[in-house]
């Protein structure tokens, strides 16, 4: 079996090959999210734990967490729900995806590993070295959790920037930054305040119109009942000349 053992804290990752059954039975009936202790990899990782953060079986099925069995099985998915991308699917449709249960056991291939708490020793490739984010964050509010910004504090000068270096020999290099996203600035609220403007307008026209409808057929109601009227005094007037004759 191969774990892939991850570091959050370096952003390392190396992955191992056990092939020793006895090692494995630590792993094996256990479930995703649970903890396992480090010496069951090997010596080296003695005292660290492990987290289980998922696995794949032989075939390529991931495993999903909440299905509690160790076989496969097949299960009516939505779109957007784990195991099942749902490209070409409409709205409300689902399909029968197959998946792993959520408990280890001797099909799983490659378990997927996570550093809860580190041990005495270094291990190499693994805790050694650190390895820095590419990328910083790009929501508004979490640039200020990151800086500690009050509202007041103007977000933009705090994007973090990306160095390109030129393509060119003794060319400038160059900077990137992520577009921010849910700045609330001048111009998002004057579109916000345009929306609820045009909204109230169409709200208000629409009233205006159905009370126009509402005259109108008012209206409508009375001339035929007055068409009515002067139809039935017709009548009765031709049946009494009738009867005078």
């Amino acid at each position: 079996m191969k774990l892939n053992i991850a570091n959050p804290a370096t952003g390392c990752q190396k992955m191992v090959e056990v092939d020793d059954e006895k090692r494995l039975r630590a792993f094996y009936d256990k479930r995703l999210a649970q903890e396992v202790d480090g010496e069951a990899v090997g010596d080296e990782f003695r005292g660290y734990v492990l987290k289980i953060m998922g696995g794949q079986d032989k075939q390529g099925f991931a495993m999903k967490q909440g299905v509690l069995t160790p076989s496969r099985v097949r299960l009516l998915m939505e779109r957007n729900t784990q195991g099942c991308r749902g490209y070409g699917m409409r709205k409300g449709e689902r399909k029968r995806k197959s998946v792993r249960g959520c408990i280890v056991s001797h099909d799983v291939s490659v378990l997927h590993l996570a550093i809860v708490k580190k041990g005495d020793a270094e291990i190499e490739g693994l805790t050694d070295r650190v390895i820095p984010r590419r990328l910083g964050p790009k929501r508004a509010n979490h640039i200020r959790k990151l800086f500690n910004l009050s509202k007041e504090d103007d977000v933009r000068k705090y994007v973090i920037r990306r160095e390109i270096p030129s393509k060119k020999e003794g060319g400038k290099p160059k900077t990137k930054a992520p577009k921010i996203q849910r700045l609330v600035t001048p111009l998002t609220l004057h579109r916000k305040r345009r929306r609820n403007a045009l909204r109230l307008k169409s709200v208000l026209e629409s009233k205006k119109d159905a009370a126009e409808y509402e005259k109108l057929v008012a209206q409508r109601n009375r001339e035929a009942h007055e068409s009515r009227r002067s139809s039935h005094r017709s009548r009765s007037k031709k049946i009494s000349k009738v009867a005078d004759k």
